[in-house]
């Protein structure tokens, strides 16, 4: 038994898929560390930190890992090569804890908020479009009625986008035309969302990184004209980044977590990279849980996330199902 009664086997199935590259290229760095050596000792430790580093999950957050390792070791007294993937596990899932990062198991939002209101930020090109497509379909899914703001009035692609993926999903896009006002749009929403007594409204916005000031103001304002329809939003600032980009999106995080408070993320694009470890440094830098992760193109491969699923995903299970 255990979290696999509720974490399904398509899902963990998609997890592993997604992060098939990230898990073999730390795994088979880890097997070379190991070879030949029984006992966990500076050398193996170095090694490790070399491997951690190199596979993105960033020097700050390597070092606490193998601080916590050599504690380990130093109390257990004897630590053995073959334990070192299962302590990895422990640990790291246990740091991704700290940053409230919780294992949510579906699509859930908080009953007594209605409507809940995420508002999406993130740069252009990372998937910002399909994770809101696909979150407004796993959403609908468990029975909540969903609309859609799109706020990006300053490409038309990306209202064109999410029009689209209203279509898709079958849920109302609120929108209005190129170079119109983003606050205006989002106060629509919400207006139209209220009345019609919806229980998620999600909200896009421009994608470009301007200079940190201007995305301060417009994010602000965009918050500041919602709060006069649902006070207490946005329940939910979503910062989406691609995990491709490894440190990049580090990067990103940074200039997005400067302008306003991100409270969520979502690391998309984590299929066909090596650098999935970009997950574990950024919520521990940043100190922000990761609520979803996106594993593929398909409508179900935007998962809710789960530290153990992913640790165990990433490191090997020890339980086997």
């Amino acid at each position: 038994m255990g979290f696999f009664d509720f974490f399904s086997k398509e899902k963990k199935d998609t997890l592993d898929k997604g992060l098939s590259k990230t898990k073999e290229n730390v795994f088979s760095k880890i097997t070379k560390a190991i070879v030949g050596k029984s006992k966990v000792d500076d050398a193996v430790l170095d090694e490790l930190e070399e491997v951690l580093i190199s596979s993105d999950v960033g020097v700050d957050t390597t070092l606490k890992i193998i601080e916590r390792i050599e504690k380990r070791a130093a109390t257990d007294k004897y630590v053995s090569t073959a334990e070192l993937t299962k302590i990895l596990r422990e640990e790291i899932a246990a740091l991704l804890t700290e940053n409230k990062t919780e294992d949510a198991d579906d699509f859930t939002t908080p009953q007594e908020k209605k409507p809940y209101v995420i508002m999406v930020v993130g740069v252009n090109g990372v998937g910002k479009t399909t994770t809101i497509g696909k979150l407004a379909y796993q959403f609908k899914k468990q029975g909540n009625s969903v609309f859609l703001g799109a706020a990006d009035t300053f490409r038309a692609a990306a209202v064109e986008q999410i029009v689209i993926w209203g279509e898709r999903v079958g849920v109302p896009v609120v929108k209005q035309k190129m170079g119109s006002d983003p606050a205006s749009v989002a106060f629509d929403t919400l207006n139209s969302a209220q009345s019609a007594g919806a229980d998620v409204v999600i909200i896009d916005t421009a994608g470009r990184l301007h200079n940190k000031i201007n995305l301060m103001n417009e994010l602000t304002k965009i918050k500041n004209v919602m709060k006069k329809v649902v006070p207490d939003a946005p329940h939910e600032v979503l910062l989406v980044l691609d995990g491709s980009t490894g440190q990049n999106a580090f990067e990103q995080a940074k200039q997005f977590t400067a302008a306003t408070e991100v409270n969520a993320l979502a690391i998309t694009k984590l299929d066909g990279t090596a650098k999935g470890g970009v997950v574990i440094s950024i919520s521990d830098h940043f100190r922000i849980p990761v609520k979803y992760i996106g594993l593929g193109e398909g409508m179900e491969d935007l998962q809710v996330f789960n530290r153990k699923a992913f640790v165990d995903s990433l490191f090997g299970d020890d339980e086997k199902r």
